[in-house]
């Protein structure tokens, strides 16, 4: 499983909590490149809710990640 920036991003609008099964439908709906299928297809757990994409890909940036100071802009 690979993720990247761009291929979690089609997650971003996915339906929390979900399971596997229903990222899989929500993906394929909403026209996903078949690698973040391909990497929900990975899961081990089938019946699992995941509450977001950091249940997912721990790893994934967040806002507080980016170094910059909103109240400038």
């Amino acid at each position: 499983m690979f993720w990247t920036l761009e291929l979690a991003s089609h997650l971003e609008e996915a339906p929390w909590p979900a399971t596997k099964d229903e990222l899989i439908d929500y993906v394929i709906r909403s026209g996903a490149p078949q690698e973040v299928v391909e990497n929900l297809q990975e899961l081990e757990d089938e019946n699992e809710m995941y509450e977001s994409i950091e249940d997912i890909w721990p790893d994934y940036p967040t806002q507080e990640d980016f170094f910059f100071n909103e109240d400038e802009y």
